[in-house]
């Protein structure tokens, strides 16, 4: 498996251990809109067969397309399709999130998934290498019943290995104050 990114070890537990040290006492009062436009490295990863089927295991999504290649030519793919949300792993695998943290300084206790939208343009399937390439969209708060919140866009770029661009991952990130 390639994994360009920063940690050589991604296991869930390491991922979460690591994140769990961008735990900020002092988090800014209110979020600072010079990050937007921020970019942040490049990542890959290698889109196998294993990883598919095991992600469709974890979110126990059985459908035959994930696990089954001969149930997936028959449904006029090449192979393997990767579930819609799969993009999720190539960002936490490549050590992105810990990095945005720490340079956000964001406190993950505070932290809420705030929203997720994939935008495909071409299949990712096993054998791709995809790039991904975030920028912090747009940043603002909000103010409601339960106080203000800041709210982080991001949007990642994906290229497969011949540089085409395959999807825009678009999420939002709700720090609690």
């Amino acid at each position: 498996m390639i994994w360009k990114g920063i940690y050589a070890s991604n296991s869930v537990a390491d991922i979460y251990e690591r994140m769990m040290r961008y735990s900020y006492k002092e988090v800014p009062k209110m979020v600072d809109k010079s990050i937007i436009g921020r970019e942040y490295p490049e990542f890959t990863f290698e889109v196998e067969k294993g990883k598919i089927r095991e992600f469709a295991r974890a979110i126990g999504d059985k459908n035959p397309l994930y696990y089954d290649e001969k149930a997936a030519k028959e449904a006029g793919f090449e192979g393997l399709v990767i579930p819609p949300s799969f993009p999720t792993v190539f960002a936490m695998a490549g050590g992105l999130m810990e990095v945005m943290l720490g340079d956000l300084k964001l406190d993950l206790a505070k932290i809420l998934h705030g929203g997720q939208q994939y935008e495909y343009f071409k299949p990712i399937k096993p054998g791709d290498t995809v790039t991904g390439k975030v920028r912090i969209a747009n940043a603002f708060e909000k103010s409601g019943k339960a106080g203000t919140m800041d709210f982080i866009v991001m949007e990642t770029t994906y290229t497969n290995q011949n540089g085409e661009k395959v999807l825009v991952d678009t999420s939002t990130m709700i720090q609690r104050r």
